[in-house]
C-alpha cells in the first residue's frame, strides 16, 4: 500500500498508451513513432530499451506494451508476453481461427501444449497471481472459441 509520502512524490500522468510491437523491432516509425511523438516522448530511448528487453523472444513475435507517459516527458513501460491466441495459432500451425467455432474444428492440440502455454503466460506480470490450473482452463476456453480441439493425446 502506498504511503502518504509516496503519493505526494508521484508524477502526474499525461497518458497511458497501449501498443502491439514486434519483439526486437521497435523503430521510430509507425506505430511507435506517432503514438509516442504526440506526447513528446524520447522515441530512441524507448526503442533501445524495448529492443533490449525483448531480445530473448523470436523476431516478429507481437509483444503487448503498456506505456505510461508523465507530464515531465518521461515514461515507464511494461512488456507483456504475446496473447494466448497467438501462442495457440503457432502451436496448431494455423494462420487464422475457425470462422464457425464449435462447428468447424481447425486443428487439435494436446493438454501438454496447453500446459506449456500456461507456463509461458505465468511469467506475465498480470498473470502471476493465477494458478496454472486456472490459466489452463482459460487457455482451453480460448482454444474452443477459436475452433481448436483440445485432446488428451494425439
Amino acid at each position: 500500500m502506498a504511503t502518504l509520502k509516496d503519493a505526494a512524490v508521484r508524477k502526474p500522468i499525461l497518458a497511458t498508451i497501449r501498443l502491439l510491437v514486434p519483439a526486437g523491432a521497435a523503430r521510430p516509425a509507425p506505430p511507435v513513432g506517432p503514438a509516442l511523438g504526440f506526447y513528446r516522448l524520447n522515441l530512441m530511448a524507448f526503442c533501445k530499451d524495448f529492443n533490449a528487453r525483448t531480445q530473448k523472444y523470436k523476431a516478429e513475435t507481437p509483444m503487448q506494451v503498456t506505456l505510461t507517459a508523465y507530464k515531465d516527458s518521461t515514461f515507464e513501460f511494461v512488456v507483456k508476453s504475446p496473447s494466448v491466441s497467438w501462442f495457440l495459432k503457432k502451436a496448431a500451425g494455423i494462420e487464422t481461427a475457425s470462422s464457425r467455432p464449435g462447428h468447424n474444428v481447425v486443428s487439435s492440440l494436446t493438454l501438454r501444449h496447453v500446459y506449456e502455454i500456461a507456463k509461458l503466460k505465468q511469467a506475465d506480470p498480470f498473470c502471476k497471481h493465477m494458478s496454472p490450473e486456472a490459466l489452463c482452463k482459460s487457455i482451453i476456453g480460448t482454444a474452443n472459441s477459436m475452433g481448436i480441439e483440445i485432446v488428451k493425446d494425439l
